[in-house]
């Protein structure tokens, strides 16, 4: 090389080198870095952890021997301003050729051979800069990644750590801790020391992971809304549990006529089929009077829960009632609606000039007997009527005839 070359590779060099410093300190300030360095992690990302430091030294060494090289270059040059024959060579030497030596344990094993040198590697400048190429491209993906997985993540867990304080403060107005807030604090604690010590174990095939911090986030939704209905009773419980108190007074009243009815047809009707009738209201006493003294504990969740499922069980008790009155009192419209049918077939066999026919008026006063004696045989009275009504039939068409 002659002067002008030296002078113009050192340039190019200088340049080099300020672009090499400004790159490695960028990847030293990406937040992916920061937050690997020196962070107290384990697992998957304990491992990274590791891969990315052995790279980082790595870098920071190829680089100091290669700025060593090229200032030891600049030195010469600067001691000759019009330098000769030998100091061209040597600075040839330093800027093109395998100037640049690696002390033996910083050459990578898989560069090592059984008889390798004890002085280590020589590279040029050039090869330097190859060298640290892949190791910065790496390091670079690397914190990257982690960034990536590490922001996800924090801000899931700040969503749902938010969500958490809510539903705590929530909570709390209410009286006291909840057992499900409990449960799921507990198991909220165990994924945000796992998001801020391995967050690279939520990585799933290049996806990150957040499955169990989103269920998390809908059982606090969930209990929010338990909670925030709980609020809302509180402030009109009294309301809450006077109607309660009331729908399970109209079952009282519902089987007490039920009961009634049953005790009617044990009377009118003979050996009657009745449903049994379960006397749930007394039940239902007992657990209105416990709402009474939740309320007075002001344990607010426990008594919204507790309202609510009362009150549905209210709803179907009454609902059962109604019906075993239905079923008993259809009995009674049974042998109603027979007394109607033997008064029509009455009619029908006047209309047809069979009012004296002593067979007919004998059917009609054994049907009229059964059907108005107590306790009624419907079963009996039912024969006898058809029995009536194809007689009826049997001479209307014999008349036709």
């Amino acid at each position: 090389m002659n002067r002008d070359d030296v002078d113009r590779a050192l340039r190019s060099l200088r340049d080099e080198k300020e672009r090499i410093s400004l790159a490695l300190l960028d990847l030293e300030g990406h937040q992916g870095h920061r937050l690997l360095n020196g962070a107290a992690v384990t697992g998957e990302t304990a491992r990274r952890q590791a891969e990315l430091q052995s790279r980082m030294t790595m870098l920071w060494s190829l680089f100091d021997h290669y700025g060593g090289t090229l200032a030891a270059a600049e030195e010469l040059r600067a001691r000759h301003s019009r330098p000769g024959q030998a100091q061209l060579a040597e600075l040839t030497r330093l800027l093109t050729g395998p100037s640049v030596e690696l002390p033996v344990e910083e050459v990578p094993i898989e560069r090592r051979t059984l008889l390798s040198s004890p002085t280590g590697e020589k590279l040029t400048l050039g090869e330097v800069v190859q060298r640290m190429t892949p190791l910065f491209e790496e390091a670079a993906q690397m914190v990257a990644a982690v960034d990536a997985v590490w922001s996800e993540l924090l801000a899931a867990l700040a969503q749902v750590e938010a969500d958490r304080r809510t539903v705590h403060e929530l909570a709390a107005s209410l009286g006291g801790p909840d057992p499900e807030l409990d449960r799921i604090g507990r198991e909220l604690d165990g994924l945000a020391a796992a998001v801020r010590t391995d967050p690279l174990s939520f990585e799933q095939g290049g996806h990150v992971d957040i499955s169990r911090l989103q269920a998390a986030g809908t059982g606090l939704i969930e209990l929010r809304r338990r909670l925030g209905e709980a609020a809302a009773f509180r402030d009109d419980s009294d309301t809450r549990i006077a109607r309660a108190a009331a729908a399970v007074d109209q079952v009282r009243q519902a089987e007490a006529a039920a009961r009634e009815a049953r005790d009617q047809v044990l009377i009118k009707i003979a050996s009657p089929v009745l449903p049994d009738l379960a006397a749930r209201s007394a039940a239902l006493a007992d657990r209105l009077s416990a709402l009474r003294v939740l309320r007075d504990a002001r344990r607010w969740s426990d008594l919204a829960e507790r309202v609510g499922d009362l009150e549905r069980a209210a709803a179907t008790a009454f609902q059962q009632a109604r019906n075993d009155h239905a079923l008993i009192t259809g009995l009674l419209d049974r042998r109603e609606e027979l007394r109607g049918r033997l008064d029509a077939y009455r009619v029908k066999a006047a209309r047809l000039g069979l009012a004296e026919d002593a067979e007919l008026t004998r059917r009609y006063q054994e049907a009229r007997e059964l059907l108005w004696t107590s306790p009624c045989d419907l079963r009996k009275a039912t024969v006898t009527l058809s029995g009536y009504q194809q007689a009826i039939s049997s001479r209307a068409k014999g008349s036709d005839g």
